[in-house]
């Protein structure tokens, strides 16, 4: 059984409207999700003691959401990742995107998705959220519909995207950051988490962290993850603060890209 509690947030100001939070309740989850940025604020799990934990950073308040913050729990995109300058070419007409993160336009631009109010939908195990960018909007070509149900199924967080353009256009919707350990623990940074990813390849980065146009073997190298590593120990043998990658992954004659993101800042930290 699952309860949807709807509630206010925060107001914006010069008169902007509202921000509305959603409180989904079952028997082993609870998740807070608002309107602004379809963000989740808060996500506790229970453990085999039915212990309650915390499992994922947010703000208890909408000024600190608003302030610039690393993303925490919210919806990203149009694009989650960086465009070298800000520039792409599609069907032969060159696209100019908003600059963010010079040289870059980094995940989205300026009015990403993650900074903007989403139309709330309450349903029966959760809450759908629906976003419309008008067409040319930071400089990306079309108008683009987005829907993000939040859903819970027994034990699951259930996060799904759907997109559609009325021109070709790229997509690359994610939601940021997890974590494994409860808020407020010594080791909230991932240190001491055991990792294992499995994966073929990754695209080496330039100084700006846009993919070199490269592809890079994983075996032998710091993004060997197949086995499991304790997080701090790997990343102290090969001398790296984390990662930023797109790493590659191909299966039964197909490709698929993920991103494996990181906190640019002088601690290690790894985020997929």
């Amino acid at each position: 059984m699952v309860s949807v509690t709807r509630s206010e947030f925060g107001e914006l100001s010069m008169r902007a409207g509202t921000v509305e939070k959603f409180w989904l309740q079952s028997d082993l989850l609870r998740v807070d999700i608002i309107s602004w940025g379809c963000t989740i604020t808060a996500l506790e799990v229970k453990d085999g003691q039915s212990r309650a934990s915390a499992v994922v950073l947010g703000f208890a308040k909408l000024d600190g959401i608003l302030q610039k913050q690393p993303y925490f729990g919210a919806v990203v995109g149009k694009v989650a990742n960086g465009i070298a300058k800000g520039t792409f070419t599609l069907d032969g007409k060159e696209c100019k995107l908003a600059i963010n993160n010079r040289p870059n336009s980094l995940l989205g631009g300026i009015r990403r998705f993650d900074n903007v109010p989403w139309t709330p939908q309450v349903l029966s195990n959760g809450i759908h959220f629906s976003q419309v960018s008008a067409d040319s909007e930071e400089g990306y070509p079309g108008e683009l519909k987005v829907w993000v149900p939040y859903t819970l199924d027994g034990e699951e967080l259930v996060v799904s995207y759907k997109a559609q353009a009325s021109q070709t256009t790229p997509v690359n919707l994610i939601n940021l950051f997890f974590n494994l350990e409860s808020q407020g623990s010594p080791n909230i940074l991932v240190y001491d988490h055991e990792v294992t990813i499995e994966y073929d390849a990754f695209l080496p980065v330039d100084e700006t962290l846009i993919p070199s146009g490269e592809v890079g073997p994983v075996q032998g190298t710091a993004f060997d993850l197949g086995k499991p590593v304790e997080l701090e120990k790997h990343l102290e043998e090969f001398r790296i603060n984390g990662f930023d990658h797109t790493v590659c992954i191909w299966r039964e004659g197909r490709k698929f890209l993920s991103l494996l993101k990181g906190l640019h800042h002088e601690d290690p930290i790894l985020m997929i």
